[in-house]
């Protein structure tokens, strides 16, 4: 038997673990805002920056379990903003991007290519592959975290660098973030 076919390029895996690092620059800026700025009205898609963070995570419930077939579906919309706590959220994020890292890490060119359906409301499903729905995912996310920095402008918080890869050669501006994540190395 063959060794499963890896992604070419820059993977899935790649992908994934640059969100999750975003996610954790992010999220450890604004656990540092109080009450007041992370719930302040701001002009953005979502109204608040705690209302977005809260958007970013249950999407990725929805698309995760969907992937995973875990069977929950559009009830991973049942509550608007299920985190009040920063911390929570931030707790909540860390699992979900863990469970995508984890998925990600073994996905093969066959599994990127497998159907995947998506429950879109009013008895309405989609088939997409889990490559399409992984690259959705991976915008989606960009997307709403732009729009965190740019309400954090706002805030007493500076925001932080998001658009950073992790090339080689700008390991010395990562400072712990990786050990802080408990990533070895790269």
């Amino acid at each position: 038997m063959s060794e499963p076919s890896a992604l070419p390029g820059t993977s899935f895996y790649d992908q994934a673990r640059n969100n999750a690092w975003s996610n954790f620059r992010l999220l450890n800026c604004c656990q540092k805002l109080g009450a007041a700025e992370l719930t302040a009205k701001r002009t953005s898609f979502f109204p608040g920056i705690l209302q977005t963070l809260n958007h970013i995570v249950i999407v990725d419930w929805f698309y995760i379990d969907a992937l995973l077939d875990e069977g929950r579906g559009r009830d991973c919309f049942a509550t608007a903003n299920p985190f009040a706590d920063i911390a929570e959220l931030a707790n909540a994020q860390k699992r979900s991007d863990q469970k995508l890292l984890d998925f990600c890490k073994t996905l093969t060119i066959e599994a990127a290519n497998r159907p995947v359906t998506l429950a879109r409301g009013q008895g309405k499903t989609a088939t997409e592959t889990a490559g399409a729905v992984l690259s959705h995912l991976f915008v989606h996310q960009t997307h709403h975290r732009g729009q965190v920095h740019a309400m954090l402008s706002g805030t007493v918080q500076k925001p932080p660098q998001l658009d950073e890869y992790y090339l080689d050669c700008d390991a010395e501006f990562r400072g712990t973030d990786f050990q802080d994540l408990g990533w070895d190395g790269k």
